[in-house]
């Protein structure tokens, strides 16, 4: 039965909403942009969802109104901010310059492919997930990256050393890719139109034919700052993700939490956040006011074939009373995180493992031991006989490890296991 209620959905960037996170993999060729669009074209009209291509220009609370850029106004009962981010740019970027832009739209994306065939060497600004997809993106059609990252290891405000040092060691494997850490750009070179080069606060200077530019997204609230909608960084909801007025809801990377869960960030740009803020506000707006509650931590990636999955809190440096076990090998790791006293495990890095998620979360909500969670970690794997082939190394690491605190806090049934290992 369709609603009675008018939904008007109102975006410019496409028709039909498509999945951002797999843009990479159309230009890549593994995908097609219709792959990466979740829903049939009919589905909108068959749910009674009216979509208007067009960008709003201005939101008039007192009059429950807003303007359209191509003309017009709508009224609204209830209005849903979704604007998700927009790229961060630094001074001396000149974004007017016909080779030099971000990966974050379907737009960004048609530029790329548009440029790509006279591209013979890149640089790539910024150290984080977006950049490594562009590096990935660029070395699959043989091209040339200089890969400059600010700070002294990959993604340093996110992983603890030892796993960006792993990551690393696995980039470096890829033909093409020049890893710059510890520099930044500090002028670009031109020639008309297009730029030739840069310059790095190192004094080093390196030429290309694109210059992409991956040093993080901001909320993109810039047409709210004329209302009376109270902003931060983002704009401020509560836990039912209201703003300061009462029928304007926002979600996703446009909105901050004002009181976030302990371990949550008040904004967080991944997708799965925004989809659990739109289930939330649905159920309020229908009738059953309902508190965010995105739980536990998680988060996963790849760089290039290593794949990485975090779960709870695992950051780039210890917190206090925190000790971390590490076990790797060539093309695997695994990084706990637990507490030193009680041995409760706060969160869990893993690169080229794929871990069952209903595991980790269901231990990290009952503040398992490390001890019961190495002990019957093969429960936790996609991959059973992985874990069978390294459960022995791994639990007698451990030991080794922390051998002091096991025999003081160990139970008697880890006591076992460690003399069998």
């Amino acid at each position: 039965k369709k609603s009675d209620h008018r939904i008007q959905i109102i975006s410019a960037e496409s028709p039909y909403f498509f999945s951002r996170t797999a843009l990479m993999y159309v230009y890549m060729g593994h995908m097609r942009f219709q792959d990466i669009q979740p829903y049939e074209n009919h589905f909108w009209s068959k749910n009674n969802l009216e979509l208007i291509q067009d960008w709003v220009e201005e939101i008039h609370p007192g009059q429950n109104r807003i303007e359209l850029k191509n003309g017009g106004s709508l009224p609204y009962d209830e209005l849903i901010i979704a604007t998700g981010s927009k790229p961060n740019v630094p001074t001396w970027a000149n974004m007017n310059l016909t080779n030099v832009q971000g990966l974050y739209t379907k737009q960004d994306l048609e530029s790329l492919e548009a440029l790509s065939s006279q591209l013979r060497k890149a640089v790539v600004v910024g150290g984080g997930l977006i950049g490594i997809e562009l590096v990935e993106m660029l070395l699959s059609r043989k091209i040339e990256v200089d890969f400059v990252v600010r700070e002294p290891s990959f993604w340093s405000n996110v992983l603890p050393r030892q796993n960006a040092d792993f990551v690393v060691q696995h980039l470096k494997h890829h033909k093409g890719l020049n890893i710059h850490f510890s520099d930044e750009v500090v002028e670009v070179f031109q020639n008309e139109n297009r730029a030739n080069g840069v310059r790095l606060k190192s004094g080093q200077q390196l030429s290309c034919d694109f210059l992409g530019l991956c040093i993080g997204v901001s909320p993109n609230i810039g047409f709210i700052r004329s209302t009376d909608i109270s902003i931060n960084k983002g704009i401020l909801v509560n836990q039912l993700l209201k703003t300061s007025i009462e029928n304007i809801y926002a979600i996703g990377d446009c909105a901050e939490v004002q009181t976030p869960q302990m371990n949550r960030r008040p904004i967080e740009a991944v997708w799965y956040t925004g989809r659990m803020m739109g289930e939330t506000v649905a159920q309020t707006i229908c009738g059953k006011p309902t508190n965010y509650d995105p739980g536990i931590w998680f988060n996963s990636a790849k760089f290039f074939d290593l794949e990485y999955q975090t779960y709870g809190h695992v950051f780039s440096t210890l917190g206090e009373n925190e000790l971390n076990f590490d076990w790797s090998d060539n093309n695997h790791m695994l990084t706990f995180r637990f507490d030193k006293n009680t041995f409760e495990l706060k969160g869990l890095n893993s690169f080229g493992i794929r871990i069952r998620h209903e595991v980790l979360n269901n231990w990290l909500h009952r503040k398992t031991s490390i001890l019961e969670v190495l002990s019957h970690f093969s429960a936790a794997n996609f991959d059973p006989e992985f874990y069978k082939r390294y459960e022995p190394e791994i639990i007698a690491k451990f030991n080794s490890d922390f051998q002091q605190n096991v025999q003081l806090a160990a139970p008697t049934w880890w006591r076992k296991i460690l003399s069998k290992a």
